[in-house]
């Protein structure tokens, strides 16, 4: 995968994140990839903060991928800082390329980077293969998440 580069999300990025976050039963639902103007506001607002890392996979000239890291600085575990991977996203035409482990790897990487001491993430219940991807990656599932839609 020599030709694979990793670099931070543009405003011209957003057209194919977009489609790829809409890629899907769950993201068909949720995601409008006809008008990027709220994707536009919070590209920006991602981009302004120091915590935040919106990154593509990039192979050629084609976007491939997508995930967003987060740091948390915070008090539990001594002070610690976790990162949160969110929103991770491979092209149909690259799932089981190895992409995803790469990317998977390099938010790992970029977490230990930052002195992170835990990298953590939540997937919807119902991406079974993704729970056995990120197994594989050494994650366990260790928590039960909750959400309350506002």
């Amino acid at each position: 995968m020599t030709d694979l580069a990793i670099r931070p999300a543009t405003e011209d990025d957003l057209p194919e994140i977009v489609a790829m976050l809409a890629d899907d039963p769950l993201g068909a639902t949720r995601e409008s990839p006809e008008d990027l103007t709220p994707y536009t506001a919070a590209l920006r607002r991602i981009a302004e903060d120091p915590h935040q890392r919106l990154v593509v996979a990039v192979r050629g000239e084609r976007v491939v991928g997508t995930l967003q890291l987060t740091l948390v600085p915070g008090l539990s575990r001594k002070g610690a800082t976790r990162s949160i991977v969110e929103g991770v996203r491979v092209h149909a035409e690259e799932r089981g390329s190895g992409l995803g482990t790469l990317f998977m790897e390099w938010a790992i990487e970029e977490s230990r980077r930052e002195n992170c001491s835990l990298v953590q993430l939540t997937s919807d219940a119902s991406r079974t293969d993704a729970h056995r991807f990120y197994e594989r990656l050494g994650f366990t599932a260790s928590h039960l998440g909750f959400k309350l839609q506002l």
